[in-house]
Protein backbone atom coordinates (compact mmCIF):
# COMPACT_ATOMS: atom_id res chain seq x y z
CA UNK A 1 0.00 0.00 0.00
CA UNK A 2 2.75 2.36 0.91
CA UNK A 3 4.51 1.73 -2.32
CA UNK A 4 1.28 2.50 -3.93
CA UNK A 5 0.76 5.28 -2.45
CA UNK A 6 4.40 6.69 -3.35
CA UNK A 7 4.13 6.58 -6.83
CA UNK A 8 1.13 8.07 -7.10
CA UNK A 9 3.07 11.12 -5.70
CA UNK A 10 5.22 13.89 -6.87
CA UNK A 11 7.54 16.83 -6.04
CA UNK A 12 6.08 20.03 -6.66
CA UNK A 13 6.36 24.04 -5.79
CA UNK A 14 3.41 25.52 -3.68
CA UNK A 15 2.28 28.98 -3.46
CA UNK A 16 -0.16 29.26 -0.29
CA UNK A 17 0.05 33.11 0.35
CA UNK A 18 1.78 35.96 -2.17
CA UNK A 19 4.83 37.17 -1.19
CA UNK A 20 8.69 37.19 -2.04
CA UNK A 21 10.81 34.15 -3.18
CA UNK A 22 10.25 32.48 0.60
CA UNK A 23 6.48 31.50 -0.01
CA UNK A 24 7.50 29.21 -2.78
CA UNK A 25 7.22 26.13 -0.99
CA UNK A 26 8.78 22.46 -2.39
CA UNK A 27 6.40 20.06 -1.28
CA UNK A 28 6.71 16.11 -1.69
CA UNK A 29 3.81 14.70 -1.22
CA UNK A 30 1.72 16.20 -4.15
CA UNK A 31 -1.04 13.93 -5.91
CA UNK A 32 0.03 13.27 -9.49
CA UNK A 33 -2.06 14.93 -11.82
CA UNK A 34 -4.87 12.32 -13.98
CA UNK A 35 -5.02 13.78 -17.29
CA UNK A 36 -8.98 14.32 -18.54
CA UNK A 37 -10.38 14.53 -21.91
CA UNK A 38 -8.13 16.96 -24.14
CA UNK A 39 -5.07 16.59 -21.72
CA UNK A 40 -1.64 15.42 -21.98
CA UNK A 41 0.18 14.36 -18.55
CA UNK A 42 3.84 15.50 -18.49
CA UNK A 43 6.66 14.03 -17.06
CA UNK A 44 9.00 17.32 -16.60
CA UNK A 45 12.72 17.26 -17.86
CA UNK A 46 13.07 21.26 -17.96
CA UNK A 47 11.11 24.28 -16.59
CA UNK A 48 11.72 27.51 -17.80
CA UNK A 49 11.51 30.48 -15.41
CA UNK A 50 10.24 33.91 -16.55
CA UNK A 51 9.91 37.28 -14.63
CA UNK A 52 5.91 37.44 -14.99
CA UNK A 53 6.30 34.10 -12.45
CA UNK A 54 7.73 36.33 -10.04
CA UNK A 55 5.20 39.11 -10.45
CA UNK A 56 2.40 36.68 -10.20
CA UNK A 57 3.74 35.02 -6.65
CA UNK A 58 4.55 38.27 -5.08
CA UNK A 59 0.61 39.25 -5.95
CA UNK A 60 1.13 42.46 -7.61
CA UNK A 61 0.34 41.39 -10.96
CA UNK A 62 -3.25 41.77 -12.62
CA UNK A 63 -3.50 38.05 -13.03
CA UNK A 64 -4.09 36.57 -9.51
CA UNK A 65 -4.35 32.77 -9.91
CA UNK A 66 -6.52 31.19 -7.11
CA UNK A 67 -4.74 29.70 -3.94
CA UNK A 68 -2.78 27.68 -3.62
CA UNK A 69 -1.23 27.17 -7.20
CA UNK A 70 2.08 25.52 -8.48
CA UNK A 71 3.81 28.26 -10.94
CA UNK A 72 5.23 27.16 -14.34
CA UNK A 73 3.97 27.19 -18.08
CA UNK A 74 6.68 26.41 -20.39
CA UNK A 75 7.75 23.15 -19.92
CA UNK A 76 9.70 20.46 -21.82
CA UNK A 77 9.50 16.66 -21.08
CA UNK A 78 7.72 13.26 -21.93
CA UNK A 79 4.36 12.52 -22.44
CA UNK A 80 3.64 9.85 -19.47
CA UNK A 81 0.06 9.31 -20.31
CA UNK A 82 -2.87 11.14 -22.81
CA UNK A 83 -6.83 11.50 -21.70
CA UNK A 84 -9.38 11.07 -23.70
CA UNK A 85 -9.93 12.18 -27.33
CA UNK A 86 -5.96 13.10 -27.17
CA UNK A 87 -4.98 12.06 -30.69
CA UNK A 88 -1.96 14.12 -31.22
CA UNK A 89 0.29 12.61 -28.60
CA UNK A 90 1.29 9.13 -27.12
CA UNK A 91 3.22 8.16 -24.05
CA UNK A 92 7.00 9.01 -24.89
CA UNK A 93 6.67 11.32 -27.60
CA UNK A 94 8.80 14.22 -27.08
CA UNK A 95 6.97 17.31 -26.03
CA UNK A 96 7.01 21.33 -25.50
CA UNK A 97 4.12 23.19 -23.40
CA UNK A 98 3.24 27.00 -23.88
CA UNK A 99 0.80 26.45 -20.83
CA UNK A 100 0.25 23.96 -17.85
CA UNK A 101 -3.10 23.67 -16.05
CA UNK A 102 -1.46 22.20 -13.11
CA UNK A 103 2.04 24.13 -13.11
CA UNK A 104 5.13 23.58 -14.54
CA UNK A 105 7.41 23.67 -11.17
CA UNK A 106 6.84 19.64 -10.63
CA UNK A 107 7.93 16.45 -11.23
CA UNK A 108 4.70 15.89 -13.63
CA UNK A 109 2.63 18.73 -15.06
CA UNK A 110 -1.21 18.47 -16.88
CA UNK A 111 -1.75 20.52 -20.15
CA UNK A 112 -4.65 21.31 -22.74
CA UNK A 113 -3.33 19.24 -25.59
CA UNK A 114 -3.66 22.13 -27.85
CA UNK A 115 -0.61 23.97 -25.55
CA UNK A 116 1.02 20.89 -26.39
CA UNK A 117 3.48 20.59 -29.57
CA UNK A 118 6.33 17.90 -30.44
CA UNK A 119 9.54 18.87 -29.49
CA UNK A 120 12.49 18.62 -32.26
CA UNK A 121 15.14 16.29 -32.17
CA UNK A 122 17.33 19.52 -32.66
CA UNK A 123 16.58 20.78 -29.11
CA UNK A 124 17.42 19.52 -25.58
CA UNK A 125 14.82 19.68 -22.93
CA UNK A 126 16.27 23.21 -21.44
CA UNK A 127 16.16 24.58 -25.02
CA UNK A 128 12.23 23.26 -25.15
CA UNK A 129 11.79 24.99 -21.77
CA UNK A 130 12.60 28.22 -23.01
CA UNK A 131 10.57 29.06 -26.02
CA UNK A 132 7.21 29.16 -25.30
CA UNK A 133 7.17 32.90 -22.94
CA UNK A 134 10.17 34.22 -24.78
CA UNK A 135 9.63 33.42 -28.55
CA UNK A 136 6.14 33.65 -27.98
CA UNK A 137 6.54 37.35 -26.55
CA UNK A 138 9.18 38.18 -29.30
CA UNK A 139 6.59 37.52 -31.84
CA UNK A 140 3.96 39.35 -30.45
CA UNK A 141 6.22 42.53 -29.56
CA UNK A 142 7.73 42.54 -32.99
CA UNK A 143 5.18 41.37 -35.77
CA UNK A 144 1.45 41.23 -34.08
CA UNK A 145 2.05 44.83 -32.38
CA UNK A 146 4.48 45.92 -33.97
CA UNK A 147 4.32 45.25 -37.51
CA UNK A 148 8.21 45.12 -38.01
CA UNK A 149 9.05 44.50 -41.49
CA UNK A 150 12.31 43.22 -43.32
CA UNK A 151 14.45 45.82 -43.67
CA UNK A 152 13.84 47.76 -40.73
CA UNK A 153 15.87 48.05 -37.96
CA UNK A 154 15.34 47.33 -34.50
CA UNK A 155 17.22 47.67 -30.90
CA UNK A 156 16.68 45.44 -28.26
CA UNK A 157 17.31 46.20 -24.70
CA UNK A 158 18.24 43.77 -22.59
CA UNK A 159 19.17 41.22 -26.08
CA UNK A 160 20.75 38.34 -23.60
CA UNK A 161 17.61 37.41 -21.86
CA UNK A 162 15.16 34.72 -22.71
CA UNK A 163 13.01 36.82 -24.27
CA UNK A 164 16.18 39.69 -25.93
CA UNK A 165 17.35 36.47 -27.85
CA UNK A 166 14.66 35.14 -28.77
CA UNK A 167 13.93 38.74 -30.53
CA UNK A 168 17.80 38.87 -31.76
CA UNK A 169 16.56 35.11 -33.64
CA UNK A 170 13.56 36.12 -35.03
CA UNK A 171 14.22 39.78 -36.11
CA UNK A 172 17.21 38.67 -37.80
CA UNK A 173 16.12 35.56 -39.59
CA UNK A 174 12.80 38.13 -40.70
CA UNK A 175 15.39 40.37 -42.36
CA UNK A 176 15.83 43.32 -39.56
CA UNK A 177 18.75 44.87 -38.89
CA UNK A 178 19.08 44.01 -35.68
CA UNK A 179 21.09 46.03 -32.63
CA UNK A 180 21.16 44.61 -29.17
CA UNK A 181 22.14 45.83 -25.54
CA UNK A 182 23.45 43.92 -22.35
CA UNK A 183 25.06 44.44 -19.89
CA UNK A 184 28.82 42.52 -19.72
CA UNK A 185 30.84 41.58 -22.31
CA UNK A 186 29.93 38.11 -22.31
CA UNK A 187 26.52 39.20 -22.95
CA UNK A 188 27.39 41.62 -25.65
CA UNK A 189 29.03 38.03 -27.12
CA UNK A 190 25.87 35.90 -26.78
CA UNK A 191 23.78 38.86 -28.31
CA UNK A 192 26.13 38.76 -31.71
CA UNK A 193 26.40 35.05 -31.41
CA UNK A 194 22.43 35.23 -31.72
CA UNK A 195 21.69 37.44 -34.71
CA UNK A 196 22.30 40.80 -33.72
CA UNK A 197 24.46 42.74 -36.26
CA UNK A 198 25.55 45.31 -33.23
CA UNK A 199 25.93 44.93 -29.55
CA UNK A 200 25.96 47.88 -26.78
CA UNK A 201 27.30 47.68 -23.30
CA UNK A 202 24.08 49.64 -21.05
CA UNK A 203 26.23 49.65 -18.77
CA UNK A 204 28.66 52.46 -20.19
CA UNK A 205 27.49 55.98 -19.46
CA UNK A 206 27.77 56.98 -22.98
CA UNK A 207 26.21 53.96 -24.55
CA UNK A 208 22.94 56.02 -26.01
CA UNK A 209 25.57 58.38 -27.82
CA UNK A 210 26.99 55.29 -29.92
CA UNK A 211 23.67 53.80 -30.65
CA UNK A 212 22.80 57.26 -32.18
CA UNK A 213 26.13 57.40 -34.08
CA UNK A 214 25.52 53.98 -35.42
CA UNK A 215 21.93 54.60 -36.44
CA UNK A 216 23.11 58.13 -37.69
CA UNK A 217 19.88 60.97 -38.16
CA UNK A 218 17.63 58.32 -39.08
CA UNK A 219 17.04 56.54 -35.63
CA UNK A 220 15.67 53.01 -35.08
CA UNK A 221 11.97 51.82 -35.97
CA UNK A 222 11.30 49.47 -33.04
CA UNK A 223 12.45 49.79 -29.99
CA UNK A 224 11.83 46.01 -27.57
CA UNK A 225 11.79 46.89 -24.38
CA UNK A 226 12.14 44.91 -20.96
CA UNK A 227 13.45 47.69 -18.61
CA UNK A 228 10.82 50.52 -19.23
CA UNK A 229 10.90 52.10 -15.99
CA UNK A 230 14.61 52.98 -16.87
CA UNK A 231 14.44 53.44 -20.25
CA UNK A 232 11.24 55.04 -21.89
CA UNK A 233 12.84 58.50 -21.90
CA UNK A 234 15.74 57.75 -23.63
CA UNK A 235 14.07 55.69 -26.30
CA UNK A 236 11.98 58.05 -27.38
CA UNK A 237 15.23 59.90 -28.19
CA UNK A 238 16.28 57.20 -30.30
CA UNK A 239 13.62 56.18 -32.53
CA UNK A 240 12.96 57.10 -36.41
CA UNK A 241 10.05 58.76 -37.41
CA UNK A 242 7.05 56.42 -37.14
CA UNK A 243 9.11 54.70 -35.04
CA UNK A 244 7.15 52.38 -31.62
CA UNK A 245 8.69 51.38 -28.48
CA UNK A 246 7.31 48.12 -27.55
CA UNK A 247 6.79 48.07 -23.72
CA UNK A 248 7.77 43.81 -23.15
CA UNK A 249 8.43 44.77 -19.20
CA UNK A 250 8.48 47.04 -16.92
CA UNK A 251 9.36 47.10 -13.04
CA UNK A 252 8.30 50.31 -11.68
CA UNK A 253 7.13 53.96 -12.83
CA UNK A 254 8.87 56.37 -14.72
CA UNK A 255 8.67 60.37 -15.96
CA UNK A 256 8.43 61.36 -19.59
CA UNK A 257 8.08 64.49 -21.53
CA UNK A 258 4.88 63.29 -24.25
CA UNK A 259 6.16 65.65 -26.63
CA UNK A 260 8.50 63.63 -27.46
CA UNK A 261 6.49 61.08 -29.28
CA UNK A 262 4.88 64.06 -31.23
CA UNK A 263 8.22 65.52 -33.11
CA UNK A 264 8.50 61.61 -34.48
CA UNK A 265 5.12 60.75 -34.50
CA UNK A 266 5.96 57.72 -32.98
CA UNK A 267 4.20 55.20 -30.56
CA UNK A 268 4.26 53.21 -27.08
CA UNK A 269 2.83 49.96 -27.32
CA UNK A 270 2.10 47.86 -24.55
CA UNK A 271 2.55 43.90 -25.09
CA UNK A 272 1.09 41.27 -22.93
CA UNK A 273 1.44 37.62 -24.15
CA UNK A 274 -1.77 36.71 -22.59
CA UNK A 275 -4.16 39.05 -24.17
CA UNK A 276 -2.91 37.01 -27.02
CA UNK A 277 -6.31 35.57 -29.29
CA UNK A 278 -6.28 31.76 -29.55
CA UNK A 279 -5.91 32.55 -33.55
CA UNK A 280 -2.64 34.99 -32.51
CA UNK A 281 -1.37 32.08 -30.40
CA UNK A 282 -1.85 29.50 -33.31
CA UNK A 283 0.34 32.19 -35.20
CA UNK A 284 2.78 32.48 -33.01
CA UNK A 285 2.98 28.35 -32.58
CA UNK A 286 3.30 28.49 -36.39
CA UNK A 287 5.85 30.67 -36.75
CA UNK A 288 8.50 29.04 -33.61
CA UNK A 289 7.32 25.78 -35.44
CA UNK A 290 8.40 27.25 -38.61
CA UNK A 291 12.17 28.51 -36.98
CA UNK A 292 13.17 25.76 -35.41
CA UNK A 293 12.76 23.66 -38.46
CA UNK A 294 14.39 26.04 -40.65
CA UNK A 295 17.30 26.04 -37.87
CA UNK A 296 17.28 29.61 -36.84
CA UNK A 297 15.57 29.14 -33.24
CA UNK A 298 18.17 27.97 -30.31
CA UNK A 299 17.12 28.81 -27.51
CA UNK A 300 20.33 29.67 -24.95
CA UNK A 301 20.00 28.17 -21.87
CA UNK A 302 21.42 30.66 -18.87
CA UNK A 303 21.20 29.27 -14.81
CA UNK A 304 19.86 26.16 -13.89
CA UNK A 305 18.39 25.33 -10.64
CA UNK A 306 16.76 22.30 -8.79
CA UNK A 307 13.15 22.23 -8.01
CA UNK A 308 15.02 22.88 -4.35
CA UNK A 309 16.42 26.08 -5.28
CA UNK A 310 13.41 27.75 -6.74
CA UNK A 311 13.28 30.65 -3.97
CA UNK A 312 17.06 31.35 -5.08
CA UNK A 313 16.06 31.23 -9.24
CA UNK A 314 13.61 34.00 -8.19
CA UNK A 315 15.34 36.00 -6.65
CA UNK A 316 18.17 35.82 -8.75
CA UNK A 317 16.12 36.31 -12.17
CA UNK A 318 15.24 40.04 -10.86
CA UNK A 319 18.31 40.57 -9.25
CA UNK A 320 21.38 38.86 -10.97
CA UNK A 321 23.45 41.50 -13.14
CA UNK A 322 23.65 40.15 -16.87
CA UNK A 323 20.98 37.95 -18.08
CA UNK A 324 23.03 35.03 -20.36
CA UNK A 325 20.31 32.92 -21.73
CA UNK A 326 16.80 31.81 -19.92
CA UNK A 327 16.55 30.17 -16.66
CA UNK A 328 15.44 27.06 -16.32
CA UNK A 329 14.36 24.63 -13.58
CA UNK A 330 15.43 21.00 -13.69
CA UNK A 331 12.98 18.83 -11.40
Amino acid sequence: FIMAAARNMMRAVRVFEFGGPEVLKLQTDVPIPVPKENQVLIKVHACGVNPVETYIRSGTYARKPALPYTPGSDVAGVVESIGQHVTAFKKGDRVFTTATLSGGYADYAVAAANTVFPLSDKLDFKQGAAIAIPYFTAYRALFQKGHAKAGESVLIHGASGGVGIAACQMARAKGLKVLGTAGTAEGMNTVLRNGAHQAFNHREANYVEKIKEYTGTKGVDIIIEMLSNVNLATDLHLLAYGGRVMVVGCRGSIEINPRDTMSKESSIIGVSLFLGTQEEKNECAAAVLDGIEAGWLKPGIGSEYPLENVAKAHEDIIHSSGARGKMVLLP
